[in-house]
């Protein structure tokens, strides 16, 4: 079927037909060391965007592609983008040289500590078992066998991995092979006709109760860095890497409200202050009077500090510490310091705040407070249906003594 007249959008620009881009000027394909201007074409007929360029392929041969059907202009330079990049490669190449290409292309769209995560799981969990295999051999049966191989291991404390922890590999492994479909044409994803490992809900989620927690900030009071870190983990509902961040400047007590627009990590030796964990981790919190009473007097405790300097240079080992102290001098359950912040969502849930409320106050979407504590919300449909009822009866016309006595 003969297509209607495209235009090639050239660096932003319309340019009226480009023949060297379609091979029919005699002009020899720009090299991977060249300049490339990537081109994207508008098939009027079908509505959609398609891309038409020369390569050399990983033996060095002069080749035509042509991939049509992209819904916007964007994929289809994204699509071209990422075949340019991997033209000397082609699915013969082992897992280990996929991984390396995987990198070249993810690692400079990821924050550092989401790279360093996943390498991390790759290189000890995944490249080990997958490294000399090609990508195109790799069936759903060598997921089966990995699978049971990872689910065999053990954990430095000489107990299985956790369900959680093993979704979490091998959504790593998916991961690669999704890129591969994406980018490299692979036909399939195996991880997915492999079926599930672990699963992504960990069976109990710890926490505290109000009267547990005010037990152990008793416990640490004597070391004022701990009280005031704690106190705002708990009450505030904060991230350990939000609480880490914040600053003088993020602290607004006049009108009681904590900004949240940032996130601390420590990452190879270096301090990393980056984005939260997501777009809706960017928000004010609003602080109890008597909490910012407290802040007013921790921040005039700091001396020499600006206002961007961060207000609590201490370290997650050290906090780990001292939940260790202050769980064992108050009698409580040790729990994660994460856990803290399940403990503060645990308590609005028991003065009866909504998810959507909940989720904008910790920086969650409803959905996700919704599903990871739906255990703890009450359960309203009984209620829900006796108040529907009252409703219900409440309108209906009282009968007449005698329309009564006939009945």
């Amino acid at each position: 079927m003969e297509l209607a007249v495209a235009f090639p959008v050239v660096q932003g620009k319309w340019a009226a037909g480009n023949r060297e881009q379609h091979g029919q000027g005699g002009r020899k394909p720009l090299c991977r060391k060249e300049r490339i201007c990537m081109a994207a074409y508008k098939d009027e007929e079908r509505g959609t965007w398609y891309v038409s360029f020369h390569y050399y392929d990983w033996t060095g041969k002069n080749k035509r592609k042509l991939k049509r059907g992209f819904k916007t202009r964007k994929e289809a330079l994204e699509w071209e983008q990422h075949f340019r990049m991997r033209e000397e490669s082609n699915l013969d190449m082992t897992f280990e040289d996929f991984w390396k290409s995987y990198e070249m292309d993810m690692k400079p769209k990821l924050k550092e500590n989401t790279w360093n995560t996943k390498e991390a799981v790759v290189k000890s969990k995944i490249l080990p078992y997958f490294k000399d295999k090609k990508m195109k051999d790799i069936k759903a049966k060598d997921i089966i066998t990995w699978q049971n191989m990872i689910s065999a291991q053990r954990g430095a404390d000489g107990k299985p991995f956790k369900p959680t922890y093993l979704k979490t590999i091998q959504s790593e492994l998916s991961a690669l092979f999704n890129h591969a479909v994406r980018f490299y044409e692979l036909k399939e994803n195996p991880v997915i006709k492999a079926g599930p490992l672990g699963k992504g809900k960990a069976d109990e989620m710890n926490f505290w109760t109000k009267e547990e927690y005010l037990k152990f900030i008793e416990a640490v009071k004597d070391k004022p860095v701990s009280y005031y870190a704690f106190q705002i983990l708990y009450w505030c509902g904060l991230r350990l890497g939000e609480l880490l961040a914040l600053c003088a400047s993020d602290i607004d007590t006049k009108n009681k409200v904590l900004h949240i627009t940032k996130s601390y990590q420590r990452i190879s030796g270096k301090d990393v202050i980056t984005d939260p964990k997501t777009p809706k981790s960017k928000r004010d919190v609003s602080i109890p009077d008597f909490l910012c009473g407290e802040l007013e007097q921790y921040l005039g405790m700091l001396y020499g500090y600006m206002p961007t300097d961060r207000i609590f240079q201490i370290s997650k080992s050290y906090l780990h510490h001292e939940m260790d102290r202050g769980a064992k001098a108050a009698g409580v359950k040790r729990i994660r310091i994460h856990d803290i912040r399940h403990s503060s969502v645990s308590l609005l849930i028991n003065m009866g705040f909504t998810a959507v409320a909940i989720g904008n106050r910790v920086g969650h979407e409803s959905a996700d407070i919704t599903y990871r504590y739906a255990h703890m919300f009450p359960s309203e449909q009984k209620e829900m249906a006796t108040m529907l009822n009252e409703a219900f009866v409440m309108e209906q016309p009282e009968k007449s003594g005698e329309e009564k006595e006939e009945n």
